[in-house]
């Protein structure tokens, strides 16, 4: 009987999460939550424009991989630009900024998901990163 080897590859990986989440839902969840799924939103669609894809958005994460860590890093800061215009109109209190993390690193993939420690590294340096930073 033979294992099955993992299919491995190189890839750009994006990790963004919001900062201040659980304040902002204690304060207005229904706002926080539209806010958070308008962001959401915004991101999918210029990750997809720049040839990514969302791996995984459980909570007030978003994970993304791109063959190319140029499209990664360029979409990154699309993202940052467009969310702080968005922030413009809002409220201090009630502006949802993100941290993203990129990294390009070997990853498993598994039923359209990613692991290994290319995903973990883009999670430490996103959390390294300032509210509304790469």
């Amino acid at each position: 009987m033979s294992e099955e080897r993992a299919k491995r590859k190189l890839s750009g990986i994006l990790s963004a999460d919001a900062v201040g989440y659980s304040r902002l839902m204690q304060e207005d969840e229904a706002s926080t939550i539209r806010t958070l799924e308008d962001s959401k939103r915004l991101m999918s669609e210029l990750i997809e424009q720049f040839k990514g894809r969302v791996v995984d958005a459980p909570g007030d994460n978003l994970l993304a991989e791109f063959a190319s860590i140029v499209d990664a890093t360029e979409c990154a800061v699309k993202i940052q630009q467009k969310l702080k215009t968005r922030n413009a109109d809002l409220p201090d209190n009630r502006r949802m900024e993100f941290r993203i993390g990129i990294n390009l690193g070997d990853v498993v993939e598994e039923a359209d998901r990613i692991y290994g420690d290319g995903v973990n590294i883009a999670a430490r340096v996103e959390s390294m990163a300032e509210p509304g930073g790469i």
